[in-house]
């Protein structure tokens, strides 16, 4: 199949472009590159979508430069999920045109497996698409002639300005800055010294050390585990003493009446 692309670039850029496999791989529409950098840049998954029908290969392919105007990629690929194959030769042809380039494209591919079941007319559309992609990436690849170099232009060399100067003061010569406290705002610092102790040390308030003094002497689960006092305290359960003070009672009672009841009835059995 013979396809030909007219791109707006000068053929002496493309021709960089196409001495580069690295900037080659960011021209292949879809390109998935390894992560194995061994292998080489042109090696990785390539999505084909013919018809109704999509095939993704695992692969690599390598460039070949017949002649400063005449460049061939020759490869292979195997289906992911499936045993089937393809290998395929693509020849380009650069020829310098009016405001440009014309690229002339010729492929050849060989495929078995589902690439082999697509129609004539739908492959040769998926493959001219494929072409019209890959040659505009090709010719927006052109524009910037080395990505890092450009980067380093950019910044420029370094100037008297950019280096670093030396750093003669020492920690003792550096100014203290003043306290970021304000005595107004601190109440430690508002009283002057008459909170101070003996040790020169501010004395809590009052609140601060009746919490210390309660805590001296506990570990810290009891602290936090003491339960709340004041209005948040449990309210205590209700004693249970007055039932069994009652029924402690109620036992002597019973016995002094029965034994009344004893007595008086011998009595009255004696007088009959």
């Amino acid at each position: 199949m013979e396809h030909q692309v007219f791109v707006p670039v000068p053929a002496d850029d493309l021709r960089a472009v196409l001495r580069d496999p690295a900037r080659v791989a960011r021209c292949v529409p879809g390109l998935q590159q390894d992560a194995d950098t061994g292998v080489g840049p042109l090696s990785g998954r390539l999505k084909v979508r013919a018809g109704g029908s999509t095939v993704t290969y695992r692969g690599s392919a390598a460039v070949i430069e017949q002649d400063p105007d005449r460049f061939t990629f020759e490869g292979e690929g195997t289906e992911v999920r499936g045993s089937g194959t393809v290998k395929f030769s693509l020849g380009l042809r650069l020829a310098p045109a009016p405001g440009g380039t014309r690229i002339d494209f010729t492929a050849h591919a060989t495929a078995d497996g589902r690439a082999a079941s697509f129609a004539p007319e739908a492959a040769a559309t998926a493959l001219r698409r494929l072409l019209d992609r890959a040659a505009a990436q090709l010719a927006a690849g052109a524009a910037i002639s080395d990505p890092v170099a450009e980067a380093e232009d950019a910044d420029g060399p370094a100037g008297p300005e950019d280096e670093v100067t030396e750093v003669s003061a020492t920690v003792f010569e550096t100014e203290v800055p003043p306290p970021s406290l304000d005595p107004a705002l601190d109440p430690f610092l508002a009283g002057g010294f008459e909170d101070l102790d003996a040790a020169g040390t501010p004395r809590p308030p009052a609140e601060a050390a009746h919490a210390r003094r309660t805590m001296i002497g506990r570990s810290a689960e009891e602290v936090d585990h003491a339960p709340p006092r004041g209005r948040y305290a449990p309210v205590p359960a209700p004693a249970a003493t007055a039932t069994g003070d009652s029924l402690r009672w109620i036992a002597p009672a019973a016995a002094l009446a029965l034994a009344s009841a004893v007595v008086i009835g011998r009595a009255l059995r004696r007088r009959r």
